[in-house]
């Protein structure tokens, strides 16, 4: 008896066996060619964008003289100078953060309160009301271009607001269809991640006195950031690189966004290619930088909801 209790002691006071680290996945011929096939789609979307920088590093003269495709005798930053201030970058940086900052704030809370409804309370057309608004996404923009032309020529805007009077030619008109294409798919994004959230903790806030204010911003928004930064990122992507509404509704060039800068680069019988080069690399930069500063939310709002457990 007294043999046993000293062994039995040191079994217990044995330490746990090492866990063995994961044995590498063997290499397969499948696998050798799923990873060739994804270096070369990276490969092939990273082109462009490289092709661009190189481009805009080198002056135009040697580009004119051995060809865009050419080995360079040197490279300079010269065109990025010229490119930010022949294109007034400045100015058109500052239309577009007016206009696509406030768009996508707005379009978020809308869409997070209108999610919040949809998601958390039943009534009777709840689902109706989110098909309607899932179906303005499929509306092309195309289409409603004249009706829209000729009410934002009727619309009448206090003078502060806008010198011509109309939001036809004012950031306004701009900002209200960037929140009216959006709201709907931000609703149905959030939507469908709020019903995952368990109703047991807004009926706990509510037997505790909370109102649904209190429920909205104290609970359910905080538990909606990486949803709310992966639309975030694509929102700012999608709002900043618009044209084709900021070309259709801003009358004045002064005040259009920074993606018409480069047309302003364009002459009427010579184009510096370099020189739209290096312009399309600076206007790049916003979005890349929201990209990485938000990626760690971003990708984790994209893969919430894959695996349960």
């Amino acid at each position: 008896m007294t043999s046993v209790v000293p062994e039995l002691l040191i079994e217990e006071q044995r330490p746990p066996a090492a866990v063995h680290p994961a044995r590498r996945r063997r290499l397969t011929f499948a696998r050798v060619c799923l990873h060739v096939v994804l270096a070369t789609t990276a490969l092939v979307w990273l082109l462009p964008l490289l092709w661009a920088v190189y481009t805009s590093l080198r002056p135009y003269a040697e580009t004119a003289r051995k060809g865009y495709v050419s080995w360079p005798d040197g490279l300079t930053l010269q065109n990025y100078s010229d490119a930010f201030t022949q294109g007034e970058l400045p100015r058109f940086f500052f239309n577009t953060l007016i206009i696509v900052v406030p768009a996508l704030l707005v379009t978020l809370l809308l869409s997070s309160m209108a999610a919040f409804v949809l998601s958390r309370f039943a009534f009777r057309f709840n689902l109706l009301i989110l098909l309607i608004l899932t179906a303005g996404n499929l509306l092309p923009p195309q289409v409603i271009i004249t009706p829209l032309f000729q009410i934002f020529r009727l619309v009448a805007l206090p003078t502060f607001m806008n010198s011509d009077g109309t939001l036809l030619n004012s950031y306004w008109g701009v900002f209200i269809v960037h929140v009216a294409f959006q709201v709907g798919f931000c609703t149905f994004v959030l939507s469908n991640y709020m019903k995952m959230i368990p109703h047991e903790l807004t009926d706990a806030a509510l037997v505790d006195g909370a109102s649904v204010w209190r429920q909205y911003f104290s609970i359910i928004l905080p538990l909606c950031r990486p949803p709310l930064a992966a639309l975030a990122t694509l929102q700012f992507t999608w709002m900043y690189n618009d044209f084709f509404w900021a070309l259709v509704l801003m009358v004045s060039g002064e005040k259009r966004p920074i993606t018409s800068a480069l047309d302003n680069l364009r002459g009427t019988f010579f184009t510096d290619n370099n020189l739209i080069a290096a312009a399309s690399v600076l206007i790049a930069l916003p979005t890349i930088a929201v990209y990485v500063f938000l990626q760690k939310h971003f990708v984790r709002g994209l893969t919430v909801g894959a695996t349960k457990g």
